[in-house]
């Protein structure tokens, strides 16, 4: 999680919403890791999450993602969890939950949905409250 949180603050440095997210298999081994980047790259698919992603299945050759880890500053969207559960990621773990939008619990389950043709096991709380800071001082500011 502190690699998340380092490529939130990155970034935060960088105007965006300060969300970070890594992808690593499933020995531990970081394999990717992103920010935010929807205002730079004029993109709304471009979430921490999605790019990060993107990065594990372009360096690992595959974009089934069996087994690996998503760690993730703020539970993720419905848009983010979808990719997760489509790449088959094996757990992901987050730090501060997403009242408004979170998809792994908070308004959505879309991780632990039975319907759906992939689960994953779900962590939450992880570093809660330095992610929970971050992104709340961020809007704050905002303000």
């Amino acid at each position: 999680m502190t690699l998340a949180l380092n490529e939130a603050r990155e970034a935060l440095e960088a105007g965006e919403v300060p969300v970070g997210a890594v992808v690593a298999d499933r020995e531990g081994r970081v394999v990717a890791s992103a920010h935010n980047r929807p205002i730079t790259l004029k993109d709304p698919t471009a979430h921490a999450e999605i790019l990060a992603l993107r990065e594990a299945g372009t360096k690992l050759g595959n974009y089934r993602l069996s087994g690996a880890i998503l760690v993730v500053t703020i539970e993720p969207c419905a848009m983010c969890m979808g990719a997760a559960v489509h790449a088959r990621v094996g757990t992901l773990a987050y730090g501060a939950p997403d009242p408004k939008g979170g998809a792994a619990g908070s308004v959505y389950k879309i991780g632990s949905n039975g319907l759906l043709n992939h689960t994953m096991e779900i962590v939450s709380g992880i570093l809660e409250q330095e992610c929970r800071f971050l992104i709340q001082d961020f809007f704050r500011k905002k303000r």
